[in-house]
């Protein structure tokens, strides 16, 4: 099903461009005829190219990017605004500071001056200050807040910009080209398309046809918000059955601390029988009397006589030896 129908475009005035002695030749490639000095625009290429920009959006919402919004011509302001907020999305309607993107670092700590200043207001700190300082910090803060106010929940730079009027807003599409930031806009028949990723051929000037085409890509920044809750559902179900890995534990840990001051102090052995030689709780069963048992309980004492006879033997084989046998040297020694 296509993102938006042939008669909405044709209802919103899409198809209108400028007068012809306006035109800018590069956008010839998208322009369908001309009538009565007025250039037409090819809504078959609007069409494709809102396709493509619509998939170009919702995938990188998905992907957890961000899209800044940018419209500062007086027909775009009140639609990027509301546009803008609808998606959860930053936006400039008023005017471009120059270095939003270029010079981030400096925008950044300007939006945290606001913050600061908002919140001692807030706290009723400008309540001790003279009438005039108060006022003077009041204008600074509306001040900072008609050109920051867009962007002050926007903590690192866009990953995408869709912009109104290239041709207005030359600056911002030159930052973004400078930090390689994918520019998608709105491009009328006397705008140079150099320099912008994905051109959306159409009437810029028309309010209704601005609000079609600029909700549309709201439509498609929430698109990729319902993508990106659904893959964190699916990797919370994943987490859910995985198996619990089971704690490696010592032995110490696992006999526990009463077992382990019984093995100390010696009252309970690993066989579980009490120290001092007494047997467990459990009587010892007595065996039936047979006469191999007799006759092995008799042979019992027989082992420590037999060791005592080999004893006797072996000291008596020693005493036999003559203790004074002279050596060959000896003898020859006396004879001598």
């Amino acid at each position: 099903m296509p993102v938006v129908s042939m008669k909405e475009l044709l209802e919103t005035g899409v198809h209108f461009g400028h007068r012809t002695r306006k035109w800018n030749p590069l956008m010839k490639p998208y322009i369908f005829t001309e009538r009565n000095r007025i250039h037409i625009i090819d809504l078959q290429r609007t069409l494709e190219a809102l396709e493509n920009a619509y998939a170009l959006v919702r995938d990188t919402v998905a992907d957890n990017g961000r899209v800044l919004f940018v419209g500062t011509k007086r027909q775009a302001q009140e639609t990027i605004e509301s546009e803008a907020q609808r998606c959860g999305m930053p936006y400039v309607n008023m005017r471009w500071l120059g270095g939003t993107l270029t010079n981030w670092r400096t925008i950044h700590s300007r939006i945290e001056e606001l913050e600061s200043l908002e919140r001692r207001r807030d706290s009723g700190e400008f309540e001790h200050l003279t009438k005039k300082e108060a006022l003077l910090k009041q204008r600074k803060i509306d001040r900072l807040n008609e050109r920051l106010g867009g962007i002050r929940e926007m903590h690192r730079l866009p990953d995408l910009l869709f912009v109104v009027d290239v041709r207005r807003e030359e600056t911002a599409v030159h930052e973004a080209n400078l930090l390689k930031i994918p520019v998608v806009a709105l491009v009328d028949t006397n705008c140079d398309p150099r320099g912008i990723d994905y051109i959306i051929p159409s009437n810029d000037d028309a309010i209704r046809a601005i609000k079609l085409l600029t909700g549309k890509i709201a439509d498609a920044v929430l698109e990729g918000m319902e993508l990106r809750k659904d893959d964190d559902l699916e990797e919370v179900d994943f987490e859910a059955g995985e198996p619990e890995v089971v704690v490696e534990m010592t032995d110490d840990q696992l006999l526990g601390e009463a077992t382990l001051a019984k093995l100390k102090s010696g009252d309970y052995d690993v066989e579980g029988e009490k120290a001092g030689g007494k047997t467990a709780d459990k009587p010892a069963q007595e065996e039936p009397a047979s006469p191999k048992g007799e006759g092995a309980a008799a042979e019992e004492p027989a082992e420590p006589k037999a060791e005592a006879k080999a004893e006797a033997k072996a000291e008596a084989e020693a005493d036999s030896k003559p203790e004074d046998a002279e050596t060959p040297e000896k003898t020859e020694h006396k004879e001598a």
